[in-house]
């Protein structure tokens, strides 16, 4: 069924190259706009600048051209977008929902953690004076801020923000604008109605959801699809050494991507190139479909001789 207000996007971090978990989210992006008829978008998550590669943010584009996920209208940069963070942050101070944090992580290395291994901010500095000169943070005050969502994957949600993450951070010490900020200013301005993303920002969106309300922007719904993790467990990613998307065989790793998203290509497509195989996965794709455990990569191998594993 056309839904031509559909926008979604896919928003990597120029750290380095796409790898075969950033391909498993794009792919299920890509393909709940198509599907949708909507329009698919794509946004360089740049802000971390000392983080970002040189010539990463090309390299993603030519990978997700090669594997026929083409892009609607101009990429845009995070990192030329300060600005409007800047305007947002200061909506929110005239509100008195943030407040400066001049702590530091060795000063909150004893606090508390939750269940994602993140520190739960005790509010140390949420009664504080203004620091005219010391090195600050801005962190938004999550008094009595139970959020409650549906995921379109995981289903009806809830988390307490002020005992399970705390005041959270939106414009960092250094300067940069904190990531939570920029995505709710970015989906807002970009007019996205659908965010389709990997599970491991999953916990992220509650306070994008508060945010939002805070900012008086509409909420995006949101899909959370299962990561791609090495043997080990751990999430595919620069830091535990994922190799890129490889040039050739690109039809079989798109295969088994499809398959992580529960939607196994028939076997009359066994041979098929991306442009069939995604033409077949359009008119197929079930978000209902999309399996909530995680699918295992053997990294050290190429994908087209080792194939994705569901985890047990």
């Amino acid at each position: 069924m056309s839904s031509p207000t559909y926008i979604g996007r896919f928003a990597p971090s120029p750290t380095g190259p796409l790898h075969v978990g950033s391909l498993v989210a794009a792919l299920a992006s890509w393909l709940d706009a198509r599907a949708a008829g909507g329009r698919w978008l794509v946004r360089m998550e740049d802000l971390d600048r000392p983080r970002c590669e040189p010539g990463a943010d090309d390299t993603i584009l030519r990978q997700l051209e090669a594997y026929g996920l083409l892009w609607d209208g101009t990429v845009l940069y995070q990192s030329r977008r300060d600005d409007a963070y800047a305007a947002a942050l200061a909506a929110l101070r005239s509100q008195g929902a943030v407040f400066a944090c001049t702590c530091t992580r060795s000063q909150l290395a004893q606090a508390p953690r939750n269940a994602e291994g993140e520190i739960v901010y005790p509010g140390t500095c949420r009664l504080h004076p203004f620091p005219n000169l010391a090195p600050h943070a801005w962190r938004v005050r999550t008094v009595d801020a139970s959020t409650h969502f549906v995921d379109r994957v995981h289903g009806a949600l809830r988390q307490d923000l002020a005992d399970e993450v705390g005041d959270f951070v939106v414009k960092r010490a250094d300067g940069l604008f904190a990531y939570q900020l920029a995505v709710v200013v970015d989906d807002a301005f970009q007019g996205v109605t659908h965010v389709v993303r990997g599970a491991d920002l999953l916990w992220n969106t509650p306070r994008q959801i508060y945010l939002q309300g805070l900012l008086g922007l509409p909420t995006p719904a949101y899909a959370h699809v299962p990561l791609v993790t090495n043997a080990a467990g751990q999430k595919l990613s620069k830091q535990t050494l994922a190799p890129a998307l490889p040039e050739r065989g690109r039809r079989m790793v798109l295969a088994q991507a499809l398959a992580a998203l529960g939607h196994p290509p028939p076997a009359e497509l066994v041979g098929a190139g991306p442009g069939e195989l995604l033409g077949w996965a359009v008119g197929e794709w079930r978000i209902k479909n999309v399996p909530l455990h995680p699918t295992i990569a053997n990294a050290t191998q190429a994908p087209d001789n080792q194939p994705l594993a569901p985890s047990p």
